[in-house]
């Protein structure tokens, strides 16, 4: 029997964490969960002692007596998609798998400034703040992207290549930090956020972080 164990950082900020959750989620698998609160002077050391790279997340997996360890949110995403091939985390036609790929390797590798200025919040609501050139330019990327994709594979299903993938995972914090900081979409774009919302993961992991925020560990 093999069992999977994810060790994610705190909820409500952790965006890498919230990747392979949702792919952990989409394969309905059972998993266990150990979060471990970040921005204290305990984490780096509570993080260490767990991940070969220090970081959250990490995926356990222990199966016929062995354990093994998968760090990084895309490498724990393609780990699953490899072990699960049934949970169709990648489109089954090569071309529109490549582009998906494409889409989830930009995600991991691109957007700094975007990433600086527009911190996961993923249960409050802020203003927007003043944004720089180079972040404006990178949320219209996505949002170009984005509606790129829909036009040509959303079909019945809405997401970004028809059905769930793991370029939704990664795209994912992204949605929950547009909704955070109001940021402008068209009715397509917004459509697909609210479709990513809807997931009962999405909304099993904004009740966890709400009760973070709420009892002050957020």
């Amino acid at each position: 029997m093999t069992r999977y164990t994810l060790i994610v950082g705190t909820k409500n900020w952790s965006s890498w964490s919230l990747r392979p959750y949702l792919a952990l989620r989409a394969i309905g698998v059972p998993f266990g969960e150990e979060v471990i609160p970040l921005r204290r002077s305990s984490s780096s050391e509570a993080v260490q002692r767990r991940s070969p790279s220090g970081r959250v997340p990490l995926l356990r997996i222990e199966e016929n007596g062995r354990e093994q360890l998968v760090w990084d949110s895309l490498a724990i995403c393609e780990t699953l998609a490899e072990r699960h091939p049934e949970a169709k985390l990648w489109p089954d036609d090569s071309i529109v798998r490549a582009q998906a790929r494409s889409y989830a390797a930009e995600m991991h590798s691109g957007f700094p400034d975007l990433r600086e200025q527009l911190s996961m919040e993923f249960v409050r609501q802020l203003p927007t703040p003043e944004l720089r050139e180079t972040t404006k330019a990178q949320i219209a990327r996505i949002i170009a992207a984005w509606t790129n994709a829909l036009e040509r594979y959303a079909g019945q299903q809405g997401f970004l290549f028809g059905s769930f993938s793991i370029a939704d995972c990664m795209y994912a914090p992204v949605a929950s930090r547009f909704r955070t900081y109001g940021i402008s979409l068209q009715p397509l774009t917004h459509a697909y956020c609210d479709r990513m919302w809807s997931l009962p993961a999405m909304r099993d992991w904004a009740v966890a972080a709400q009760k973070e925020v709420d009892s002050g560990l957020a």
